[in-house]
């Protein structure tokens, strides 16, 4: 479990609120012997002297020397030093109308119900456990990290129910009936379509975390100031570089924790392009590709003279077969080229390879974990079609390991571990006897009765005990 503790300039400070061991003045703090780096301590800086090379600052920068995860960190007590540097991140939250304010934020928490969201957004960006924000005319004009003082009954009673959400380990009277090694994060996006995980998988992970002495909670992104009470962040909703799954990754890794998908998985994989250029260099094969860039017309001509018809057409970033389609012409392909490079300034042509399936290796640190066969939604080319209302799917068929084409296994592993060494889902074709590698995507769906279908509950006794390695 995550030692936790704070930091205030006195003890006193503390007055009426629930007694806690946790507590040390900044003094008592500097002058704990070095140690050795441990990230399961977690240091809450309420010394309000946060200035420039103050106590409260020293204070941070040596909780980060020791390897101790603070809030705030030193960049951000700098951001927060000058209005040149969080002036322009402030300028793009939106804040209410107000004439002339000033109030308290604590850890994303307000007073007024008004400003709940414009407190969340602040301490999403700024993670500190007190913030004051200054308003005038819906303009932020002051944001300053706070200490532990001068807070009235009320908000002290917030601040309280605030500590008590974001730490919920220093406030129970009760011990928790078992004590675990790790806690883990597992990002989920309740409102999504096609998650990479279904409820019931998400509830194998859970167990198979719990038997591995890992309390495994479900959050969204709208709890990213939570991170910080964590051990490691498992990524189950689908990840888009624009989107909050990508966000929360990298904060996580900023924090320090074990992340699966980490951020360059993430990156690497949702752009085909980079794809391309990994498998080219290293001789994988891949359908024969074409890169154009927007405003080359020529270019685009040439590529589908060159591939034939039919082709594919794909923007760099798309997911779950969007973004992908097939032109049966050149009238098609300009079309089709027009809408994308809207939103790419380079997409891809590729050959059409149609299979009766597509082969899907999982991949988990460089070692092959599943094999299932995706079979073509009825009557479409691709797994999953979405022309109609409802997006709909084809069959599946998982096999163990050593009964898959040796040959395909052994392509898959190779290109995934270009990508990294994190979870990867890799997607074949055999065209003319050879395997091909079509995708190598992060976030591969795990799914209950799918993926699992072979190895049962050791399939998430096998992620877990990577995350568990990962978070030790």
């Amino acid at each position: 479990m995550t030692r936790l503790y704070i930091l205030l300039k006195d003890t006193k400070q503390w007055g009426g609120l629930y007694p806690s061991d946790d507590l040390l003045t900044a003094r008592q703090y500097l002058k704990l012997p070095p140690t050795k780096g441990d990230d399961k301590v977690q240091v809450l800086n309420l010394t309000g002297s946060y200035r420039y090379l103050g106590e409260g600052y020293y204070c941070s920068l040596l909780a980060e020397a020791r390897g101790h995860r603070v809030l705030p960190s030193v960049a951000t007590l700098n951001d927060l030093a000058s209005r040149g540097l969080y002036g322009p991140e402030v300028k793009t939250i939106k804040a209410p109308k107000e004439a002339d304010i000033t109030f308290r934020i604590f850890f994303g928490r307000t007073l007024n119900p008004e400003f709940a969201e414009l407190g969340l957004q602040l301490f999403d960006r700024f993670p500190a456990p007190i913030l004051e924000a200054s308003l005038k005319d819906g303009i932020i004009t002051k944001l300053k990290p706070k200490g532990l003082s001068n807070l009235t009954d009320e908000e002290e009673t917030l601040f309280a129910e605030a500590l008590d959400a974001f730490s919920h380990k220093i406030w129970r009277v009760k011990k928790p009936k078992r004590k675990y090694r790790f806690d883990l994060a597992m990002l989920v996006d309740p409102e999504e379509k096609l998650p990479p995980s279904d409820t019931g998988a998400l509830k194998r992970f859970i167990r198979a975390g719990r038997t591995l002495g890992v309390q495994v909670d479900l959050i969204t992104h709208k709890q990213a100031a939570r991170l910080a009470e964590y051990d490691g962040l498992f990524i189950r909703e689908t990840t888009s570089i624009h989107g909050p799954s990508f966000q929360m990754a990298r904060r996580a890794e900023n924090l320090g924790l074990a992340v699966i998908d980490t951020p360059e998985a993430i990156l690497r994989c949702t752009n085909k392009i980079y794809l391309a250029e990994r498998m080219e260099q290293a001789k994988v094969a891949i359908p024969k590709t074409r890169v154009v860039q927007r405003g080359d017309d020529d270019a685009l001509e040439a590529a589908a003279a060159d591939l034939g018809f039919p082709l594919v057409m794909k923007i760099p970033d798309g997911a779950f077969s969007r973004g992908v389609v097939k032109a049966q012409s050149l009238e098609d392909v300009r079309k089709h080229a027009a809408g994308f490079f809207k939103q790419s300034a380079m997409i891809l042509l590729q050959e059409y390879c149609y299979t009766e399936f597509d082969w899907r290796v999982g991949v988990l640190n460089k070692e092959p974990l599943f094999v299932s066969k995706y079979f073509m939604s009825r009557g479409h080319w691709q797994i999953y079609n979405h022309s109609g209302k409802k997006t709909q799917s084809g069959g599946f068929e998982t096999l163990p390991v050593a009964a898959a084409p040796k040959k395909v296994v052994e392509t898959a592993v190779k290109a995934a571990n270009l990508m990294g060494d994190s979870l990867f889902g890799v997607d074949l074709k055999v065209v003319d006897g050879k395997p091909v590698v079509i995708e190598v995507n992060d976030n591969p769906n795990v799914d209950s009765g799918v993926e699992d279908k072979v190895l049962g509950d050791q399939l998430y006794l096998t992620i877990m005990q990577e995350l568990v390695k990962r978070m030790s």
